[in-house]
């Protein structure tokens, strides 16, 4: 009898290539080894993926737009603030001045925290401090989850220097911490700081981040979504803290004592005094320091940029750093997301696969909600508040009508102005930071988008109840107006009904129509739905990917939304007659990936998605019509026992 950790994704290695696999021994290899075999990493990516080599193609894109308008060979178009970009862009571009400036653009804020005296000026000091360096705590508004028209102030601990908390145990972690350590050494003595000094803030730095590692969340706890949810009283929230003054804090760098709180990390507030207290002061400095060194090398010259690069290099593997005028786009995109993506959207994305989509993303609706109605296990109750949430979906396709207002305040203070492009990103933190604050007495906008149009990618926001379809996504593979319609069902179908799935997974399921956190379900049902959950959970855990072993309770929620995605897209299919191969073979292609070793270890740390080409097989072994279009024999890799399939939407 076959053992279903052997059988779980198929026979063979998913991650070595094996041209001339039949789909039914293994259809992620049958579909992608010739692609494998061929694709090569770009040596400034540890990775290529269907979706990257997506990207690629819209970063070529928009680099060379980007290049053209600041050179003056084309007029920058007129979208709002895509002029800030551009300058921006050539503020980024002009290493010549960015390698003579060296660490002057630093100088100032570097001084200030090489200053603090002791934990009474940290005290004092920390809402400024807090404006552009790491404070071991933060702070965040969002809509409330149980009441989701008005915004409300989060709280939470900081992140660890390692990708996850679990990194800690592994026997990688001494080797990429020490990297890490001469690394903060070098860029500090780089920046004028005394050797004995930079070796002292490195070393403290490291033991306070090792006190990190054993009180906030890792991933696994991350994923679930609705335990964030702590409300306290302002009081309560306050009494927690011994010696760090909270309520001054929240004064001066809130604006206010808020009457309530939400606390996202209860055992990280439950040992707040163990991290922030006087004994610890030389840890917390030691550990702002490295924190702003690193953050900020990126920024200044090509010396600092490869001084950076070690530690991100040994946690990825990347072969080289980033060209520096790739980089210049980057800081560009990534300040200015939403309005390079409404050009990218204007400019690269057609009108007629904009109508082809909305009517697929409705015929998809239809489809879910056809097989909602006729689910087996759900009650008649259950079933009328899950259509409610799906006919109250918010459609967010291809890019914004309008940019959000934050863009607005963004202004670039140019080179001729005294302007260094680290000056400008800290600027751009402060009022982004100041725009979020801001949000805490204003009703929730809905109408803001969470992705902007040149990524690659797509998603459900619970509390929003909307979906949002990127115009960088709606291509081939996943979509094509050319292709038929099985192979885009296999694409941009399963997709769609994905992020349709997670208004229904184990987070998504918690939240009502207009996306408060509330029980709509039966008892029996929902009890019914966490035993669902387990088996998806069991069906992923524990299986080998390469040098990892997956966690199947960190990655579930992804793969409920995966397990109704294909369910419901083989269903849209079937309606109309088409050929299930095509689609079962493009679903395959879709999650087609070449990977270095370190980045596999890095991204499944922190990931809540399984990794691509066990997405593709896993999920495909739990449809009953890919046996009958394949004609899968239990002798055959694919084989997984019908009683060992998952079945939730």
């Amino acid at each position: 009898m076959k053992n279903i950790s052997a059988i779980r994704g198929g026979s063979g290695n998913v991650i070595e290539p094996k041209v001339g696999t039949r789909p039914q021994d293994n259809l992620y290899l049958a579909v992608n080894s010739e692609w494998i075999e061929k694709t090569k990493i770009p040596e400034d990516r540890s990775r290529m993926a269907s979706f990257d080599g997506i990207d690629v193609s819209v970063e070529k894109h928009l680099m060379q737009d980007l290049a053209d308008f600041a050179s003056g060979k084309k007029e920058i178009p007129d979208v709002p603030n895509l002029d800030e970009a551009v300058k921006l862009y050539k503020l980024a571009c002009d290493f010549d001045k960015r390698n003579r400036e060296g660490a002057d653009p630093i100088k100032d804020d570097l001084a200030i925290l090489d200053g603090i005296k002791d934990f009474s000026d940290y005290n004092l000091n920390a809402p400024a401090l807090s404006t552009f360096a790491s404070i071991p705590f933060g702070f965040d508004v969002s809509p409330d989850m149980k009441n989701t028209k008005v915004n409300a102030l989060y709280f939470a601990g900081p992140g660890t220097y390692l990708p996850d908390t679990t990194t800690y145990q592994t026997p990688d972690a001494p080797k990429l911490l020490d990297i890490l350590q001469k690394q903060s050494v070098k860029l500090l003595t780089m920046a004028g700081i005394d050797q004995a000094k930079a070796e002292k803030y490195a070393e403290d730095a490291i033991k306070f981040d090792a006190k990190l590692s054993k009180i906030v969340k890792s991933t696994e706890e991350w994923a679930d979504y609705p335990a964030t949810y702590n409300p306290m009283k302002i009081a309560d929230f306050e009494a927690k803290f011994y010696q760090f003054k909270i309520a001054y804090y929240l004064k001066e760098a809130i604006g206010e004592e808020p009457e309530r709180i939400i606390v996202e990390e209860p055992r990280y507030l439950d040992h707040i005094n163990e991290i922030i207290n006087e004994e610890n002061f030389d840890e917390i400095k030691g550990w702002m320091i490295v924190n702003f060194i690193n953050a900020a090398a990126p920024a200044l010259s090509q010396e600092f940029r490869e001084a950076a690069f070690p530690f991100s290099q040994a946690l990825n593997g990347q072969p080289k750093l980033t060209s520096g005028e790739k980089q210049a786009y980057q800081f560009a995109n990534s300040d200015f997301s939403e309005v390079v993506g409404v050009y990218y959207g204007k400019t690269y994305f057609g009108e007629d696969a904009k109508k082809d989509v909305e009517e697929m993303i409705h015929h998809m609706l239809d489809v879910y909600k056809d097989r909602l109605q006729n689910n087996s296990w759900l009650s008649e109750a259950t079933k009328e508040k899950a259509i409610v949430k799906v006919n109250a979906l918010e459609l967010k396709i291809g890019y914004p009508d309008k940019i959000e207002e934050v863009y607005n305040r963004l202004k670039v203070v140019p080179a001729n102005e005294g302007g260094s492009l680290y000056s400008n990103e800290r600027a751009f933190g402060i009022v982004e930071q100041k725009y979020n604050l801001e949000q805490l007495h204003k009703e929730v906008d809905r109408t803001v988008w969470a992705m902007p149009g040149n990524l690659v990618n797509a998603c459900y926001d619970p509390q929003r109840n909307d979906l949002t379809f990127p115009a960088a996504i709606l291509q081939a593979p996943f979509y094509d107006l050319k292709q038929d319609r099985a192979t885009n069902y296999g694409g941009i179908g399963t997709v769609i009904a994905h992020e349709v799935s997670h208004a229904f997974d184990n987070n998504g399921a918690q939240f009502d129509e207009i996306g408060n956190m509330k029980n709509w379900w039966t008892d029996e049902d929902y009890a019914e739905f966490k035993k669902r959950t387990q088996a998806e959970i069991d069906l992923f855990d524990g299986i080998e990917y390469g040098p990892v072993t997956l966690n199947g309770k960190q990655i579930v929620s992804e793969n409920i939304a995966d397990q109704g995605g294909l369910t419901a897209a083989v269903e849209a299919a079937k309606n109309e007659n088409e050929d299930l191969k095509k689609l079962f073979e493009n679903f395959a292609r879709i999650w087609a990936n070449k990977q270095l070793t370190e980045s596999i270890k890095s991204q499944t740390a922190v990931d809540v998605h399984a990794p691509g080409p066990l997405r593709a097989n896993v999920q495909t072994q739990c449809q009953d019509d890919f046996y009958k279009a394949f004609d899968v024999k239990p002798e055959d890799g694919m084989w997984l026992d019908p009683d060992k399939r998952v079945y939730i939407w």
